[in-house]
């Protein structure tokens, strides 16, 4: 059996991603199907932690657009990521695999709270673990969160699930002409305004030297392939 090229991934997975088609709500066939590429890529060995967004339920961006006070909105969205971090949660177990919610807000009835040796040692014995609540602090994003706790654990990969295969110039959804990318540069990503990832995570990873993989998840089998460093979707880099 090839051995995979990542030992130890942070995979980034949006809220909208969990939604399917409806765009709001959790779409358990979608679950059942990200539980399921995590099993082939844990019995590598591979350790995986995982940090969720809470698009699919509330953004606090969106809430603060609307007049309510951007702090109350945005921790309002740390609390959906904590109901979608409980459904992947269930999702995994039943594939037989070990889990841990660990939450940067605390909430110990439902989730651990985040620590980052007690996580290490979690990934160490072979346990996915769900990094939920994001940093814990109004202004950051998710994708600064899976920056930030990549940073932490010594991650040496960030695998950016996405609806499209990679990073275009332009939204392929809207554009049939648009682009893709095969790598990157960090500084591209942010002097293009490529919307990878937002500045603040962008910049964390250059600095931390964390390379990010973009690459479509509704493909069956893409996480593996990441993870085995097989060349899909895009490399961003040095």
């Amino acid at each position: 059996m090839e051995n995979p090229k990542y030992k130890r991934v942070v995979l980034k997975l949006s809220g909208e991603a969990l939604a399917g088609e409806r765009g709001y709500g959790i779409e358990h066939h979608i679950l059942s199907s990200i539980a399921q590429q995590i099993v082939e890529v844990v019995s590598r060995g591979v350790e995986v932690a995982i940090v969720v967004g809470g698009g699919n339920i509330w953004r606090g961006v969106s809430g603060s657009a609307q007049g309510m006070e951007r702090a109350t909105a945005d921790y309002m969205g740390m609390l959906a990521t904590v109901i979608n971090a409980l459904a992947l949660q269930d999702a995994l177990e039943k594939e037989g695999i070990d889990t841990r919610v660990m939450s940067a807000i605390e909430m110990k009835e439902v989730a651990e709270p985040y620590i980052r040796r007690r996580a290490i040692r979690h990934l160490e014995k072979g346990r996915v673990v769900i990094f939920a609540a994001g940093t814990g602090n109004p202004y950051f994003s998710t994708d600064t969160t899976a920056a930030l706790r990549s940073a932490e654990i010594e991650a040496e990969v960030i695998l950016m699930a996405k609806k499209v295969d990679g990073v275009y110039d332009s939204d392929p959804l809207t554009n049939p002409q648009a682009t893709k990318f095969t790598s990157l540069e960090y500084i591209e990503v942010l002097s293009k305004g490529l919307g990878v990832m937002d500045s603040t995570a962008a910049s964390l990873c250059m600095d931390n030297k964390i390379p990010i993989i973009v690459f479509n998840l509704t493909e069956n089998g893409n996480i593996l392939k990441a993870v085995m460093g097989e060349d899909i979707g895009t490399y961003v880099g040095r």
